[in-house]
């Protein structure tokens, strides 16, 4: 019995970091945009070039093990060098990867990170194999776990994720769930069959805005609360609030020197989804989930500094920090 099988993405990751970009602000209709720009018709020099591996699948698995519990990973790759280094990550920490699927003809996803020296990043991303994944091609004898966590899908893999759904409903496994831009730009109803099926639902502010036609943190509560008990919104330095049908739980990011912030959306969602199984506790959850996304946004990579429960339990003790509670009115 696992305690979380996570589905979703799983990518080999390059970082390529360069002095030579600079930051150009546009205005449109739909408000201020930050693009980084490159000079056209030059050879620009890489001062350093690291390979990792990410996803939304590996990042939370590995995220979820190092805290203490057991894991499963699934995702659709190919089956050359890149997949058999996804997996040689993954076991590194732990995580059962006999659930992955493997197509012969499939290729693995795969993202360039192009980093500047204000560390303002850009990601080049090749899904592959990513949103090809098929219900039937998942052992579902092997699905026996107390937790899904989703993270986001498209094209095939998205119907995957809703039989998914109403697979947990009739055995009694509960769902956490991490939309991106891609699905709450599609609005609330796309993802309606998952989502009633959920019980902790976490995106950031402006995807939880695309999703509900809010722009006010407790409209959103209200529109999302109609549908799942928990709600998990993130805002960046602002911190993250939490709604349990009753009251909000808000706090506050740490004043810290950002790096570069790859997979900080899925050690916050990962690590709240863990303090919850670990106390069923928000505000318990809130500071796991702030403390190990503070951890991964001071280093470069999605895994590199995601920390053990140990760990997470050292620094926040070292932070203490205070939680809002509020009822939504």
């Amino acid at each position: 019995m696992y305690d979380v099988i996570t589905i979703g993405s799983s990518t080999v990751d390059v970082f390529a970091k360069t002095k030579f970009s600079e930051v150009i602000k546009i205005m449109d209709s739909k408000g201020e945009t930050d693009l980084l720009a490159y000079p056209t018709g030059s050879k620009i020099l890489i001062e350093k070039l690291e390979f990792t591996t990410g996803g939304g699948a590996t990042n939370t698995a590995v995220a979820l093990s190092r805290l203490g519990h057991k894991v499963a990973c699934i995702s659709k790759s190919g089956c050359g060098a890149n997949a058999e280094k996804i997996k040689r990550h993954l076991k590194k920490d732990k995580v059962d990867t006999s659930l992955m699927v493997c197509s012969k003809n499939g290729r693995t996803g795969y993202s360039i990170i192009l980093d500047s020296i204000e560390h303002d990043r850009t990601i080049l991303a090749f899904k592959g194999s990513n949103n090809d994944l098929k219900f039937n091609e998942i052992n579902l004898k092997k699905l026996k776990t107390k937790w899904f966590y989703f993270s986001t899908m498209i094209g095939k893999s998205f119907k995957t994720l809703e039989k998914l759904a109403k697979f947990a409903e009739k055995k009694g496994i509960k769902i956490a769930f991490n939309a991106s831009q891609y699905l709450a730009e599609k609005g609330i109803n796309y993802s309606k069959d998952i989502l009633k099926r959920t019980n902790i639902f976490i995106l950031n502010k402006e995807e939880a805005s695309l999703m509900t036609k809010r722009n006010k943190i407790e409209d959103m509560f209200k529109t999302l609360g109609k549908l799942v008990k928990i709600i998990v919104i993130t805002d960046g330095k602002n911190g993250a609030s939490a709604y349990d049908g009753k009251y909000i739980y808000t706090i506050k990011s740490n004043n810290i020197k950002v790096i570069e912030t790859t997979g900080a959306g899925d050690a916050f969602a990962s690590s709240f989804l863990s303090g919850i199984i670990k106390k069923n506790n928000i505000e318990f959850a809130l500071k796991l989930a702030r403390t190990n996304a503070e951890s991964v946004i001071q280093h470069h990579g999605a895994k590199n500094k995601l920390l053990t429960y140990k760990e997470a339990l050292k620094v926040m003790k070292k932070y203490p920090s205070r939680i809002k509670k509020g009822l939504l009115r």
